[in-house]
């Protein structure tokens, strides 16, 4: 999620051009690079052509679609545990329209009834704003676009570092809760690789990831 927050937080302050006949051309060209071609303005709603955007530089996969709600049912759903960089959906005007907004969750506020989303299109600029909780329509987790890469085997319990950070970010992209991908590999960590091992109905259940649930893993993520 590293580069989905850092990709997102470059564009803070992009801000349309007031005005029919003046158009901001970052805000374009977003549009362009995400395959919106028939956009050629700063006016036609975009939160949803921001996160597509953010999306591919990340190469993560996206919706290709600018209606806000199309992110419901893209990547893995992360209600229970969502993380700063998943995508945070909301309902605009009524939870049963097709009216939405969306953005990258950023937290909670301290009560726990607002939402901090980094999103474009946010007073008609790319922004942090806070949205009512109960606004929420639901939290994604973005895939790669591509075949992803695992770290080499042989990690374990008390191990520490970027092979464990990205171990813990491949087994949240599986479905299985390792918490936070702080790169420490703890009791969390320990349990998530076992639930794994235990569902593959073939590999020994130790917790360590060796070769055979680095194979396993792979074939979960890229079948």
């Amino acid at each position: 999620m590293d580069s989905i927050i850092s990709t997102a937080v470059a564009e803070l302050g992009q801000k349309e051009i007031s005005g029919p006949d003046a158009h901001n051309q970052t805000i374009v060209n977003y549009a362009h690079e995400s395959g919106f071609n028939w956009v050629n303005d700063d006016e036609t709603p975009w939160c949803s052509i921001f996160v597509n955007w953010v999306a591919k530089k990340s190469n993560l996969k996206g919706t290709n679609k600018a209606n806000a709600r199309s992110w419901l049912l893209i990547g893995q759903n992360t209600d229970t545990n969502p993380e700063p960089g998943d995508v945070v959906i909301f309902w605009r005007e009524s939870i049963h329209s097709w009216k939405g907004h969306v953005g990258f969750f950023f937290g909670y506020s301290k009560s726990g009834d607002r939402v901090y989303c980094l999103g474009g299109n946010q007073g008609n600029q790319v922004s942090i704003s806070a949205y009512p909780t109960d606004t929420v329509l639901g939290f994604r987790r973005l895939q790669p676009s591509t075949i992803v890469s695992l770290p080499e085997p042989d990690l374990q319990k008390g191990d520490t570092g970027d092979q464990v950070k990205a171990l813990q970010d491949a087994l949240k992209m599986a479905g299985f809760n390792c918490g936070t991908s702080d790169g420490d590999f703890g009791n969390k960590t320990f349990s998530a690789l076992k639930e794994l091992q235990s569902a593959s109905g073939f590999l020994k259940i130790d917790g360590v990831y060796g070769a055979k649930t680095k194979d396993y893993l792979f074939n979960i993520l890229n079948e």
